[in-house]
C-alpha cells in the first residue's frame, strides 16, 4: 500500500511517500481502507519525539490518528462499511497517513450520511477532545464557558458541542476569525493585550467554565476571568493541575463518536474544513498546521 511515512523522529521535511506492507489485522480488529485523514498537531509533535515518553514510535512510523473510510475485513469477514474513528495505539506505527490502517471497534463508529468524506476525516481527534474536555468540567445548559483558540480545529468544535448542551460560548480569536465564530454560535473577543478585561466586559459575573488549547497565561487568566480552578481544563499545559485544573489526554471511545455522529445527523455540528491536500502533499500540510493559523481542519485525501 501507498504510505507517508518517518523513517526516524524528525520533521515535514523527513516525511517520505513509500510503498509498504498493509497492516497485520488480527483477532478482534477491523480493516479501514482509508478515504481520507487529517492533520491534527499532535501528529508532528509525536513525528519530532515530544511524546515518546507517552507513545513511544517504532519505525518506519506512519503517522496520523483520524480515520474515514470503509471496513473491508472484520477477523475472518469481509465488510463493507463507511467507518469514522481515532485510531490511536499505546505505540505509533501504523497510523492513517496510508490507503489501509487497522482499528479496534471502540475506536470507530459508523459514519453518518450527512458527513462528507472531508468532514468525518477531520471530526474524530478534535470531536472526541472536545467532548472529553467539556465532560472533564461538566460544562451543561446555562453555563458560560471561555473557549481559548476557539476558531482552530479544536475549538470549532467545541463551540459547537457546547452551544448543543445549552451553554453559553465566549471564544478567543483573532479579529479575521470573528464573523466565524458567531457563525459557531460563540461571542468573538480579541486575544492578546486586554483579553481579561474583554471577558470581563462580556460576562461582568464570570465565566462558570474554561477550555485551554494554548497553555501558560490562559489559565491563569480564565481562573481570574471567574472560572473555579476545577473547571478549567487544558489539553495543552499539564501544569493546568498545579493550579487546581484538570488536564485531559484524550481516549478512544466509540461512545463519544456516536454523539458527535449523532450532533452532526441533526445539524448541530458541521466540520469546518479550512484545506484539502493529497496524501503525497502531506509534508506541505504540515508545514500549514504548524503555522498555527488554520480555521477549522486540514484534510489529507486518499485515493
Amino acid at each position: 500500500m501507498k504510505a507517508v511515512i518517518l523513517p526516524r523522529y524528525g520533521g515535514a521535511q523527513d516525511l517520505e511517500v513509500a510503498d509498504v506492507p498493509k497492516p497485520p489485522c488480527g483477532p478482534g480488529e477491523v480493516l479501514i481502507r482509508l478515504k481520507a485523514t487529517s492533520v491534527n498537531p499532535v501528529d508532528w509533535q509525536l513525528g519530532a519525539g515530544r511524546l515518546d515518553s507517552i507513545i513511544p514510535g517504532e519505525f518506519p512510523l506512519i503517522p496520523g490518528w483520524d480515520a474515514a473510510g470503509t471496513v473491508v475485513a472484520a477477523g475472518a469477514e469481509i465488510t463493507d462499511y463507511a467507518v469514522l474513528g481515532y485510531v490511536r495505539r499505546p505505540v505509533a506505527k501504523w497510523g492513517t497517513y496510508a490507503e489501509y490502517t487497522i482499528a479496534e471497534p471502540r475506536m470507530i463508529a459508523p459514519k453518518p450520511a450527512s458527513l462528507d468524506w472531508d468532514s468525518a476525516a477531520g471530526l474524530s481527534l478534535v470531536g472526541l477532545t472536545a467532548v472529553q474536555t467539556l465532560d472533564a468540567v461538566a460544562v451543561k445548559d446555562a453555563d458560560t464557558i471561555l473557549i481559548h483558540a476557539a476558531a482552530g480545529g479544536v475549538g470549532s468544535i467545541a463551540v459547537q458541542v457546547a452551544k448543543a448542551r445549552g451553554a453559553r460560548v465566549i471564544g478567543t480569536a483573532s479579529p479575521r476569525n470573528r464573523d466565524y465564530l458567531v457563525a459557531l454560535g460563540a461571542e468573538p473577543v480579541e486575544y492578546g493585550d486586554g483579553l481579561l478585561e474583554r471577558v470581563r466586559r462580556l460576562a461582568p459575573d464570570g465565566i462558570d467554565a474554561a477550555l485551554d488549547a494554548i497553555g501558560g497565561e490562559e489559565i491563569d487568566l480564565s481562573i481570574e476571568a471567574g472560572a473555579d480552578p476545577s473547571r478549567v481544563v487544558s489539553i495543552a499545559d499539564p501544569k493546568v493541575r498545579e493550579k487546581g485544573g484538570k488536564y485531559v489526554f484524550i481516549d478512544p471511545s466509540s461512545a463519544d463518536l456516536r454523539t458527535l455522529t449523532s450532533l452532526a445527523e441533526s445539524k448541530q455540528l458541521i466540520v469546518p474544513v479550512s484545506a484539502t491536500f493529497p496524501l503525497e502533499r502531506a509534508a506541505e500540510a504540515w508545514e500549514a498546521s504548524q503555522t498555527g493559523k488554520a480555521r477549522g481542519k486540514i484534510v489529507l485525501k486518499i485515493a
